[in-house]
C-alpha cells in the first residue's frame, strides 16, 4: 500500500512565498507564519525540511503562470536542497514550456488544465516525459472546469479523467481555486466520484480545514493532500504531521 502523502504548498509570486485565497491572485500577500520568519521560498522549504521532516513540496510558480516570467533562479536553489523532492506547476501552455523546466530536479511536472493550450499538448508531453513524471491538475472553480482550451473546458471532470487514464496518466490533483485559502473543509461529492472513476493516484488540494479533514481524506483512499493555510496559521498542529502514517 502506498504511503499517504502530506504535501506543503509554496505559492510564489513576485519571487516571494504568498498566501493564496480563492484564486484572487492580485490580492495575494506575502506569506506569514509562526513556523518561519521569512517569505523567501528557499528558506521556508529549508526550515520545513530541517525542523519538521517534510520531504515533498508542491510549488506553484505564479510569476510563470501569470506573467510568463519563471523564477528559474529560485527553482535552481530549491533543486540544490538535499533530501527533498518537489512537484511544480509553472503554468505549462505548450511543449516548449515543458522543455524549459526539464533542467531542474523536479519529481513531477504539473500540467494544469487552467493554462494548457489544448488536449494535444498532454498527448505530446507523454512523448518526452515518463507518465510517472506527469501530474494533471484538474483545475476548477466551484466545481466547474477552469481552462482556456476549448477541447477541455466543455467536458465534464469525469469524462476528462477517463480520457487521461486512457492515455496512461497515473496521477491527478483535484484543485478547486474557490476552496483555496478558505478552510471550507469536507470532501466534495465530485472528488469522490472522480476517485472512484480513476485508476491512479488522486491528490486533493484546497479547502483543508483541520487535522480531521486530513484523516477523512486518507480514509477515503486518496493518495495525498496539499496543505497551506491551515498548516501555516497553526490550525493544524505541525507536530501531528511530523511522522504522519
Amino acid at each position: 500500500m502506498k504511503r499517504f502523502k502530506i504535501i506543503p504548498v509554496i505559492d510564489i509570486l513576485n519571487s516571494k512565498a504568498v498566501h493564496a485565497k480563492k484564486g484572487e491572485r492580485t490580492k495575494y500577500k506575502p506569506l506569514k507564519s509562526y513556523l518561519f520568519q521569512s517569505s523567501n521560498p528557499v528558506e521556508i522549504i529549508r526550515i520545513l525540511r530541517k525542523k519538521y521532516n517534510f520531504e515533498l513540496f508542491y510549488i506553484a510558480d505564479l510569476d510563470s503562470i501569470i506573467k510568463k516570467a519563471p523564477n528559474f533562479q529560485i527553482l535552481k536553489e530549491i533543486s540544490k536542497i538535499s533530501n527533498i523532492d518537489f512537484i511544480l506547476d509553472p503554468g505549462i501552455v505548450d511543449l516548449e514550456d515543458i522543455t524549459n523546466f526539464l533542467r531542474f530536479r523536479i519529481k513531477n511536472l504539473i500540467l494544469g488544465l487552467e493554462t494548457i493550450k489544448n488536449f494535444k499538448t498532454i498527448i505530446q508531453s507523454l512523448q518526452i516525459l515518463n507518465q510517472n513524471n506527469i501530474i494533471i491538475s484538474i483545475d476548477m472553480y466551484n466545481g466547474q472546469i477552469l481552462s482556456n482550451a476549448k477541447d477541455i473546458k466543455t467536458q465534464s471532470p469525469i469524462k476528462l479523467i477517463k480520457k487521461f487514464e486512457s492515455l496512461g496518466i497515473k496521477k491527478i490533483i483535484l484543485l478547486d481555486l474557490f476552496r483555496v485559502g478558505q478552510k471550507i473543509g469536507g470532501i466534495p461529492q465530485l472528488y469522490l466520484d472522480i476517485l472512484h472513476n480513476f485508476n491512479g493516484d488522486v491528490y486533493v488540494g484546497g479547502g483543508i480545514k483541520n487535522y480531521t479533514d486530513i484523516l477523512n481524506i486518507k480514509e477515503q483512499n486518496f493518495s495525498g493532500v496539499l496543505i497551506a493555510t491551515a498548516l501555516y496559521d497553526g490550525t493544524i498542529e505541525i507536530e501531528n504531521l511530523r511522522y504522519f502514517d
